[in-house]
């Protein structure tokens, strides 16, 4: 299955709460922090919701 490498960009300070709790969902808490995570459905549409905080990189297959 194939991966996304996410990295927190932009500070969420001042972003909603819900944007926040998005952001720990996928496991960023700090800016310039990177996580790897399958590239499913449901990842995709938490990075939809952040898209403007976060630069995602397709990453490669993983088994």
């Amino acid at each position: 299955m194939k991966s996304l490498e996410i990295t927190l960009v932009k500070s969420p300070i001042g972003a909603p709460e819900k944007l926040r709790k998005v952001l720990v969902g996928l496991g960023l808490r700090k800016t310039n922090s990177s996580v790897r995570r399958k590239d499913t459905p449901e990842i995709r549409g938490m990075v939809f919701k952040v898209k403007h905080l976060v630069e995602v990189v397709d990453g490669q297959e993983t088994s």
